[in-house]
């Protein structure tokens, strides 16, 4: 069943690779000009939009108290907790696990869930490595309420609840989120989350 759901997971990340950066190639559009003082000048007003535009774009996209913002979704963490091995929620797993609880808000008409949204968005580092960077595995699905509603469309300005968990290597080392605009795109911002 992990194995299921880490190959389903993977698969719907791919779906949303471009994710985040859907408004970027309109605003990157470079005007040209044929040297007509009226076309160069109104080419600079366009220049100074779209930089103002860019400006606009950045503060709207972030990573910051325990929300995460990008062109295409917003999502909010709820709440977060360790859940020991044999415990509900990690009943089946071989290590301890750190649990998030999140809201996904879907600001646009595409297709969109909960789970692929998170994995889109979110990588789960915890830096007990000297040599190397320590991401964290998708651990099993910490809450049943969830079953039914992981994989479920959100509609436009819909919100749905889900949850996600990491497998930890160790209880002391903080959890660092970090927030990417999707797959591949550029860091947003990140948090480091104290295992309790």
């Amino acid at each position: 069943m992990k194995k299921y759901l880490f190959t389903l997971i993977v698969g719907l990340i791919l779906i949303l690779a471009a994710c985040g950066d859907s408004d970027q190639s309109e605003d990157s559009t470079a005007e040209a000009s044929d040297g007509n003082s009226n076309e160069s000048t109104e080419s600079n007003s366009n220049k100074e939009e779209e930089t103002e535009e860019e400006s606009k774009e950045d503060t709207d996209v972030y990573f910051k108290d325990n929300e995460a913002k990008i062109n295409d979704l917003k999502i909010n963490i709820t709440e977060t907790k360790v859940i020991p091995v044999g415990e509900p929620g990690n009943e089946y797993g071989e290590k301890p696990v750190f649990a998030i609880w999140y809201e996904t808000t879907n600001l646009t008409e595409k297709e969109l869930d909960p789970t692929t949204a998170w994995m889109a968005v979110f990588t789960a580092i915890q830096d007990n490595d000297p040599n190397a960077v320590n991401e964290l595995e998708v651990g099993m699905l910490p809450d049943e309420a969830h079953q039914d509603s992981q994989l479920e469309t959100i509609k436009k300005d819909g919100t749905v609840e889900n949850s996600v968990s990491y497998e930890l290597d160790d209880l002391e080392t903080p959890v660092t989120l970090v927030a990417t605009q999707g797959i591949m795109g550029d860091e947003i911002g990140s948090q480091d989350y104290e295992i309790k």
